[in-house]
């Protein structure tokens, strides 16, 4: 017999059911805004760094190798305790006091920045795949450059590199556990304080469990959707 009393009802008891819900509302929202700004960020950084130029070059594999190789943990703690501090005091006070949920956009900054040098990598990889020929067949047609990497070369390396960047956009929502230890309010955050209200942590950390795994799956199904969309005649694709 277990001496522990489950009581799986706290999850949808209230307050503890709508701190759930607005814990979850902020996780969704929290990974949607850093994906899309993470998948921009990575998709420009990873075409300058096979770009002929070497100052943007240097600059891209500069950024790359800075936000990739420090942990995320550790940044998420530069952005929300030093960054502030080098700013002026009007503008330290001004963020803390004057923007709502500064805590949540401060995560905002370092989630997106950390996942964009990854997909930068990603995008990167998907480029030097792709053959010369199909470049100089492009600059052939009347191209600039410019349009060549507009029109071939970046939509063709994204379809390349989608099961990847799927791992990335996952990887998204799971990292954003971590905005609990700046405050924000997120999936995880509510778990741990229903825990400390009703002793019943197996309950609540269940609970956040299973909303990481029901987000991911859909993630994974909506990715899936979109590898079968953009496939590229010829080429291996998940079935």
């Amino acid at each position: 017999m277990l001496s522990y009393d489950f009581k799986w009802s706290i999850l949808w008891t209230e307050p503890y059911g709508s701190w759930m819900l607005e814990g979850i509302w902020v996780t969704i929202r929290l990974g949607l805004i850093c994906w899309f700004i993470a998948l921009f960020l990575g998709t420009l950084i990873g075409t300058l760094r096979v770009t002929p130029w070497k100052p943007f070059r240097l600059f891209a594999t500069a950024y790359t190798e800075l936000f990739r190789d420090i942990p995320l943990l550790v940044q998420l703690f530069f952005w929300y305790f030093a960054a502030p501090r080098i700013l002026p005091h009007s503008w330290e006070m001004y963020l803390y006091r004057e923007i709502p949920n500064s805590e949540f956009w401060i995560v905002v900054i370092g989630l997106s920045l950390y996942t964009s040098s990854r997909v930068a990598e990603h995008i990167r990889a998907g480029m030097q795949s792709i053959s010369d020929d199909q470049y100089n067949a492009a600059l052939s047609t009347g191209f600039t450059q410019f349009q060549t990497y507009r029109y071939v070369i970046i939509p063709y390396a994204i379809r390349l590199v989608i099961p990847p960047l799927t791992t990335e956009c996952l990887t998204v929502f799971k990292n954003t556990s971590l905005a609990m230890t700046v405050a924000v309010l997120e999936t995880t955050f509510m778990s741990q304080q229903i825990e400390a209200y009703t002793f019943h942590g197996i309950e609540a950390t269940t609970g956040a469990c299973v909303v990481y795994m029901v987000i991911t799956m859909i993630v994974v199904m909506i990715m899936g959707l979109i590898e079968k969309g953009l496939a590229v005649p010829g080429l291996i694709t998940r079935r």
